[in-house]
């Protein structure tokens, strides 16, 4: 026990360097234009394109875009393969408490599988069981939605940076 508590205490570690102002600004622009983007064409589509999820997408995209869970096949990928694994344990075990945990561990363990990670998507199940959405879900807003901020990212990150975005695919 006295092992955790210790473990518990950390490292004692600094903290992480400051971003400049001019990269906060940016990214927070970022953010605000891929989800302008995403909930504007939503409202003028009247369809729901739009996930808590992707808010925190635009922080790694747009904050953090060289890392690898920034990465265009990582968002795409990891939302649809997280909002698939909450519609099908959804669909296969109900709305239990231990159905919506096997989705969420499913969807990590996949990701990690496939190499496509993206932390934001593992709330997909979670979302998709709070929701209990149709199967069209899985279009619309994961997929569509996730192409779309993409999208906004390659543009944005490309006009403002020398350095190249995606740095894979």
């Amino acid at each position: 026990m006295l092992n955790i508590v210790e473990k518990v205490k950390g490292d004692a570690a600094p903290l992480p360097p400051k971003h400049s102002f001019k990269s906060t600004i940016i990214a927070g622009i970022g953010g605000f234009l891929a989800i302008a983007v995403i909930a504007s064409l939503a409202l003028n589509l009247e369809a729901t394109l739009v996930l808590g999820s992707f808010g925190a997408s635009c922080v790694l995209v747009f904050g953090f875009p060289d890392a690898p869970f920034s990465q265009p096949r990582n968002v795409i990928l990891g939302h649809f393969l997280a909002s698939l694994m909450g519609l099908l344990f959804l669909t296969l075990c109900g709305p239990t408490w231990w159905s919506v945990a096997l989705a969420t561990g499913t969807a990590i363990t996949l990701m990690m599988l496939t190499r496509t990670v993206h932390p934001p998507a593992g709330s997909n199940p979670v979302i998709v069981f709070l929701a209990q959405p149709g199967w069209d879900f899985l279009l619309l807003p994961t997929l569509f939605g996730a192409l779309l901020l993409v999208l906004v990212a390659l543009v944005y990150n490309n006009l403002h940076r020398k350095e190249k975005y995606p740095k894979y695919w």
